[in-house]
């Protein structure tokens, strides 16, 4: 494997175990409009297109869009209030991030998460461990489209002034491998996240990882 100067990574179920705290957020607003709940495995099923497609998979299929745009409103709200309470890193996630700083390796996130979120997140967990934080995001002064958009890669590569083709992708879904084909660049798929190894494989993974201590192998 090629020496890499910088490493992109998807944030849910790569860097951060999400999974609590997005199906207790989802379930809050579900509750508050009187819409049956989802368990974490149905959640876990759904993540990896960002918060519209989340919300999108657990309403009930006849929800209307006005109902589904406030439920949206209220679970970003609510999700960035409570998004700390149960997330912790994986296990060996600080160490490899410390190892790629140690060898001149420059990082970044890049997430279908929405863009405050990974802002929030990055700062708490890893900051001065991660160079870059990009998210999804949709307003008059900004505008990146979520993946498997290459947008927040090649956002991540220049702000990380490393030419993109010089980066690798690390994730954890079928997305993020559609990402990395979309931008040219290598990837790398770990197993400890939100989809299952065969899914993976079907989706075009050359690459797969059990453990961060792996990945650190592969990329140093």
């Amino acid at each position: 494997m090629q020496p890499y100067k910088a490493v992109l990574f998807d944030l849910d179920g790569t860097l951060l175990n999400t999974l609590d705290d997005l199906t207790d957020s989802v379930n809050t607003i579900l509750q508050q409009h009187g819409f049956p709940l989802r368990d974490a495995p149905e959640i876990r099923s759904f993540l990896g297109n960002g918060a519209d497609a989340l919300l999108h998979a657990s309403l009930p299929e006849d929800t209307d869009e006005e109902t589904f745009a406030l439920c949206l409103v209220e679970y970003k709200a609510y999700y960035q209030q409570h998004m700390e309470d149960k997330t912790r890193p994986y296990e060996g996630i600080w160490e490899l991030l410390d190892s790629l700083r140690a060898a001149g390796i420059k990082t970044a996130v890049a997430s279908n998460k929405f863009y405050t979120a990974v802002q929030g997140l990055c700062e708490k967990y890893f900051s001065g461990k991660v160079n870059v934080a990009v998210g999804e995001c949709q307003t008059e002064t900004l505008h990146i489209r979520r993946k498997p958009s290459p947008d927040m890669l090649f956002m991540a590569a220049e702000q990380l002034g490393v030419p993109l083709t010089d980066c690798v992708y690390i994730g954890d879904s079928e997305v993020d491998v559609e990402t990395a084909q979309n931008a040219g660049i290598d990837c790398i798929c770990v197993s400890w996240g939100f989809r299952d190894t065969d899914v993976l494989l079907r989706a075009g993974a050359k690459a797969i990882v059990d453990s961060p201590q792996e990945l650190m192998e592969k990329l140093l």
